[in-house]
């Protein structure tokens, strides 16, 4: 059975799974737990369990550390990629909303200004241009009946 994408993040596995997933001793996995680099959900008792997300983190851990990064490095990327992770589903949320905002209103307003005032228009109706010239005067108060 496939996952779904909102299930790369369900805390499901055991640290030793986590670790032997992770190609790592489950010590190491509790350090990290302890310095907020990978920090796995908690079953009602305390234990941890690590989602697919948490595994794909510490085999990233293992790969950056490997290449010489420190590990308050490695922590400020890992969270920098979840702020990007967050801020795309927002995105893809409200790109959503606005969307179904669109195809849901009765139709766009539009005005037009003339010589009799403002006056509400027909989306996509065009009005006759006018040359005529208007002279407002303070206290001139036109309404139309």
């Amino acid at each position: 059975m496939a996952m779904a994408p909102d299930d790369d993040d369900a805390p499901v596995f055991a640290i030793a799974v986590a670790a032997e997933l992770a190609g790592m001793h489950p010590q190491t996995l509790r350090q990290y737990d302890r310095i907020g680099l990978v920090v796995p959900g908690r079953t009602r008792g305390g234990s941890r369990r690590y989602s697919a997300r948490n595994v794909q983190q510490l085999r990233e851990v293992a790969r950056l550390s490997g290449e010489g990064m420190s590990l308050p490095a490695i922590s400020r990327l890992l969270h920098l990629e979840d702020e990007v992770r967050m801020l795309r589903r927002r995105v893809l949320d409200l790109e959503g909303a606005l969307r179904a905002e669109r195809e849901n209103r009765p139709g766009v307003r539009v005005f037009a200004a003339g010589a009799s005032g403002v006056i509400p228009m027909a989306s996509g109706r065009r009005i006759r241009r006018s040359t005529e010239v208007v002279l407002w005067r303070p206290g001139d108060r036109r309404t139309e009946d």
